[in-house]
């Protein structure tokens, strides 16, 4: 085994650097854009062009950072064994369903009752951990025959349906479950086929080996990239297959382009993997060779993006917060008992689009100088094992 430390490859530090920023301002306008109380912003019967793309935009971070996760885990095993790497995978993925559960349930509601406990992305990523961790045992072609058949294929479930069953919606529905007027449970990303895009990327993960051709990696990617965007536009415009859904002619232009880029997220059907996940393949086949300021921003949030998860959900909670008490609206409001664009209560709060963008911008940046910091600290204390769960 091969124990000489590994460059990091610079492109995949500023795609999950990209994400987590761009994931941040949908975070921002769940918590201050006043018509987040009111509407859908993807339904294109109410919502206007700036503010669906204010969403879709943040539609390729899931898809991207748990793809990436997947890259990542096949480039730890460099440096571990396969019995190492899956005892990693399998202890890091339990460690993130308890965070998900407890410190990242309270920063969504700042409910010391937790009326409401959420099975969101950071739950979908530790279940595809520990599910990883016993594939990589397994041979490449058969972890990449896995993972294009569930993506592929799991949209022929989008009929089945159990009521009731917290194991299928935990599987391929999404649910939301009230066991008693203090406590309910949101299933907000069913784990089919999540854990098909991890193990996706760690097939991927393969590419990034110093003896593979970067030019030959390029070009399968940029391949791979364009063909998946053209079959997301054909077979979103057949409309029989992919999608549960489908999408509708409106009397617009402008209208019927929203329900067209608009696949199913929850969970992800193949339209919406095929469209976000051909955009990872384009910027990862053109990003290699990026380098200067704006690169160095992005890459250090890349570095460190769980510590920047928690620290951004709290900090954009609590920034609500004074802003609901200095609107006159009360910061009690924003301790809530479930999640917040339901609670009819909160009509009425919120400020314009203008104002989302500038709580987020300042969030990235009064951010960046403590994951900076993070960072460094990670790198100069290597020997700290509990840093590779941060």
């Amino acid at each position: 085994m091969n124990s000489l430390p590994k460059p990091r490859i610079e492109s995949i530090d500023l795609l999950k650097g990209l994400v987590m920023v761009i994931m941040a301002l949908d975070h921002t306008r769940d918590y201050f854009h006043s018509s987040a109380f009111l509407f859908d912003p993807t339904d294109p019967a109410q919502t206007t062009l700036i503010v669906f793309f204010t969403r879709w935009i943040t539609h390729f971070c899931a898809p991207a950072f748990s793809f990436l996760a997947g890259i990542s885990a096949f480039m730890a095993g460099r440096r571990r064994t396969t019995g190492e790497l899956s005892g990693f995978l399998f202890k890091r993925g339990l460690w993130l369903i308890l965070i998900d559960l407890t410190i990242v349930n309270f920063a969504w509601y700042f409910d010391i009752q937790f009326r409401t406990l959420d099975l969101f992305v950071i739950w979908s990523l530790g279940v595809s951990m520990i599910v990883l961790a016993g594939l990589i045992h397994l041979p490449r072609k058969f972890i990449l025959l896995f993972s294009v058949i569930l993506i592929f294929g799991h949209d022929l479930l989008d009929h089945i349906h159990y009521p009731g069953n917290i194991l299928w919606s935990a599987l391929h529905e999404f649910s939301i479950f009230k066991f008693s007027d203090s406590l309910q449970l949101y299933i907000g990303y069913p784990l089919i086929p999540w854990i098909a895009v991890m193990s996706l990327g760690y097939y991927f993960g393969s590419l990034y080996d110093p003896s593979f051709d970067p030019l030959k990696r390029k070009k399968m990617f940029s391949r791979i990239g364009i063909a998946a965007i053209v079959t997301f536009i054909i077979v979103r415009r057949i409309n029989i297959y992919g999608d549960p859904l489908g999408w509708k002619h409106y009397e617009t232009i402008t209208k019927s382009l929203i329900s067209f880029l608009n696949p199913n997220k929850y969970p992800p059907s193949l339209l919406y993997l095929l469209m976000t996940l051909g955009a990872v393949f384009l910027f990862l086949a053109y990003s290699e060779k990026l380098k200067g300021k704006v690169v160095t921003f992005f890459s250090v949030f890349g570095r460190v993006p769980f510590f920047y998860y928690i620290i951004h959900l709290y900090l954009i909670h609590g920034t609500a917060l004074i802003f609901a008490q200095l609107s006159g609206f009360g910061w009690q409001k924003l301790i809530l008992p479930g999640w917040i664009t339901e609670q009819p209560g909160l009509k009425g709060y919120g400020f314009d689009l203008w104002v989302v963008y500038l709580v987020w911008i300042g969030v990235i940046v009064s951010l960046y100088s403590l994951c900076k910091r993070f960072d460094t600290y990670k790198m100069n204390h290597k020997e700290k094992w509990w840093l590779s769960y941060l």
